[in-house]
């Protein structure tokens, strides 16, 4: 298959990535690991925090992102990295038994400014759950290569 690169992004273009099923394990022995609040490791406790219940950490719920995203098309792109996250929203909680997909929806593309093999890729990432329902979402710029350096705007 090849690669992806910039000029293969359109605004306006929707993808959904993957379908995983998150587990309380995971979702305890990540919080166990980075994010130990009572309302990722307990769900006696959990039951008297704002989410009212045993939910992924946030920061769990961006690393699954990360890996979708890389599983989806990251590792088979020309992908560069990105120069950093414009917005983080957390929604409703991730609960133990959930199924997530990765919805990519491309926003803006430009190529860059300074280095004309570049282009930007401006995304909103939302992970939802089977009911479609949003439970995070990201807005990041990616750094693509272009196939043809300095061609099309």
């Amino acid at each position: 298959m090849a690669k992806l690169h910039w000029e293969d992004l359109e605004p306006g273009a929707v993808t959904v990535y993957g379908l995983r099923l998150v587990t309380r394990e995971e979702i305890v022995a990540f919080a166990a690991e980075f994010d130990p609040q009572p309302m990722h490791l307990d769900e006696a406790a959990a039951t008297a925090t704002l989410l009212g219940g045993l939910g992924a950490s946030g920061w769990h719920i961006c690393s699954l992102l990360m890996r979708m995203m890389a599983d989806g098309f990251i590792l088979n792109s020309t992908s560069m990295g990105a120069p950093g996250v414009d917005e983080v929203t957390w929604h409703r909680p991730l609960r133990p038994g959930t199924r997530i997909r990765l919805r990519a929806t491309v926003l803006e593309t430009r190529p860059s400014g300074s280095r004309p093999a570049v282009g930007l890729a401006k995304f909103k990432f939302e992970m939802i759950d089977e009911a479609d329902a949003v439970v995070m979402t990201q807005v990041n710029t990616m750094m693509l290569g272009r196939r043809e350096p300095g061609g099309r705007p």
